[in-house]
């Protein structure tokens, strides 16, 4: 199981660089861009919460689940 990080498409169809985000959000670039990359095992629900009433998104616009077959 896989869960993909889409931070990036919707950054892009937003239109907001990594720096205005981390801005308003409240959030270091760096955490913000290892959480782009996917380059994290967890994120807080208080950060998920701020990023999504900033690229005014769903949680599922961020997050998607791949089933790989692995557990």
């Amino acid at each position: 199981m896989s869960i993909i990080l889409r931070l990036d498409r919707v950054m892009a169809d937003r239109k907001m660089s990594l720096n205005e985000l981390s801005e308003r959000v409240g959030v270091s670039n760096v955490n913000l861009s290892k959480l782009k990359t996917g380059k994290v095992s967890a994120i807080r629900f208080s950060t998920l919460n701020a990023i999504c009433k900033v690229l005014n998104c769903q949680p599922g616009d961020i997050l998607e689940f791949i089933d790989d077959g692995e557990e």
